[in-house]
């Protein structure tokens, strides 16, 4: 059994301890995803617009199969907790495999198909152009995004979460001077004296997917490695557990196909939100609404980071067999997190204008729509200002009952409520409050974040997730491996 410190000091070391490493490798996910808007803003607003309509839409179909994966860390945590470290590789391996599969057979021909979808949205030809060769790369270059994750929630599971750090930060600094070659090639950046980089030409916002692809290639790299590596192999079994295991996979579909159809399905309608609904206001619009979302993004990525440490930690409680511990828990990383996300919020409300004016600075900007750009983003952060904490709330509450193996119940509700509020009312404000501008769809939006949290808090609330059991008892996994021809295992140790 894991015992639990008994002091809410002991408490808050514990998740901290978990929680930082986590929480760095969003926040350094996040600055990649920031720093290459930044490069693409000085190229032009048009350029922000394009990439951050191209980047949501191919992220609501990359994290609709990264949301099967990461019920890994809910499988891997949950045998922790209850001594039994050779489950460890099955669930391993099985994201491994589910998401190899998942790539070639879905987000290929997705990829392909992107140009298909740009040109219905009826964006000017410069910009759909552009969206188009953005998420053809993203969404082609994305199997080693799926294997990042999968590997990523094995050791969040193990609660090794600082191998995921150093990866992330590395695949950062490779994003970082890629993109730049990228996006401005020989021409450099002049009006801040950076140099150029001879013999590269300059591709604008597609080169900065390119070295996003990279960035999160070099990701990928150091946790495959160590999970391939002797050391896990001594811990875990793992090299003679690569086969294909169906059954671990129908674990990771079971739990795991809710989370991604909620993932999906959230991101699809912030996608629709952004390019439909804000979108029918103009291309000022699209790049106030993007310029805005960065900081959200920066915002609310830490809060994730939150909330795979809350999985991990309420999968080992449960998994141990002590589901009070799980809660008390849960609730330390929640107000960790309200706090954080109300800090947020209140920078969002007193810079909003400057933070702003980052994105519409661009050389080839207008100062006119610059400061069209300015004067709506500042509005639009006020929105996003007032919904920071309630954001945070719905965050970790996910987290929390992902950890418990609670997956349909919050997959639908956050699914129909983003559809009903977000889609349906941001239309309807469109639609009969046009006066609103593209003001109308954020308020619906925030409406939305308001209702998730709620809605998340009395199902965690209720304790339905304590009745839920994740992984097989002794005797049935006993069966599973005498009849699938597999070494039995030995006091919990890895089966060899």
């Amino acid at each position: 059994m894991t015992e639990a410190p008994t002091t809410n000091r002991g408490a808050v070391a514990e998740v901290w301890a978990l929680a930082w490493p986590t929480v760095l490798t969003m926040v350094s996910y996040t600055l990649m995803q920031f720093v290459d808007s930044l490069l693409v803003a000085q190229v032009g607003t048009a350029e922000v617009a394009a990439q951050g309509n191209a980047g949501v839409w191919s992220w609501a179909f990359i994290f609709t199969v990264v949301g099967i994966v990461g019920l890994v860390n809910t499988f891997v945590s949950q045998a922790i907790g209850a001594g039994r470290p050779h489950e460890v590789a099955r669930y391993g391996w099985a994201g491994l495999w589910l998401g190899v599969l998942a790539w070639a057979a879905v987000l290929v021909p997705l990829g392909l198909a992107m140009p298909f979808l740009f040109r219905m949205m009826g964006h000017s030809a410069h910009i759909t152009e552009m969206e188009s060769d953005y998420a053809q790369v993203l969404v082609l270059g994305s199997v080693a995004v799926v294997v990042g994750k999968a590997m990523s929630n094995f050791f969040f599971g193990i609660q090794r979460p600082r191998v995921i750090t150093v990866a992330a930060i590395a695949g950062n600094v490779v994003n970082l001077f890629l993109s730049y070659a990228l996006v401005f090639g020989h021409l450099g950046l002049p009006r801040f004296g950076l140099p150029g980089v001879p013999g590269v030409t300059p591709m604008g916002v597609v080169g900065s997917a390119y070295g996003t692809v990279a960035g999160t290639a070099v990701e990928c790299m150091l946790p495959l490695a160590l999970f391939l590596g002797r050391r896990m192999d001594a811990e875990f079994g793992i090299r003679a557990r690569w086969r294909l295991d169906t059954a671990a996979i129908r674990d990771l579909l079971r739990l795991g196909t809710p989370v991604a159809l909620q993932q999906g399905s959230d991101i699809l309608t912030w996608a629709i939100f952004m390019s439909v609904l804000v979108g029918v206001f103009g291309d000022v619009a699209l790049a106030a609404g993007w310029s805005t979302l960065r900081y959200m993004h920066l915002s609310f990525m830490p809060a994730i980071g939150f909330s795979i440490a809350v999985t991990s930690i309420v999968g080992r409680y449960i998994g141990a067999g002590q589901p009070d511990v799980a809660a008390a828990r849960a609730r330390t990383v929640l107000w960790i997190t309200m706090a954080y996300m109300g800090a947020c919020g209140l920078v969002m409300l007193v810079f909003r204008a400057p933070l702003i004016h980052v994105f519409a600075d661009g050389a080839n900007t207008p100062p006119e729509t610059a400061a069209q750009v300015v004067a709506l983003g500042s509005s639009m952060m006020v929105a996003a200002a007032l919904f920071q904490v309630f954001d945070g709330v719905g965050i970790v509450m996910l987290g929390a009952l992902r950890g418990a193996g609670d997956t349909l119940w919050p997959g639908i509700a956050s699914a129909a409520l983003s559809w009903v509020v977000i889609v349906g009312g941001g239309w309807a404000l469109v639609r009969w409050a046009p006066g609103m501008g593209p003001m109308g769809p954020w308020i619906a939006a925030s409406v939305f974040i308001i209702l998730l949290a709620a809605v998340l808090a009395w199902r965690w609330t209720r304790g339905a997730w304590r009745a839920i059991r994740v992984l097989e008892t002794p005797a049935e996994e006993a069966a599973r491996e005498a009849a699938a021809g597999l070494p039995g295992t030995d006091g919990g140790q890895p089966a060899r």
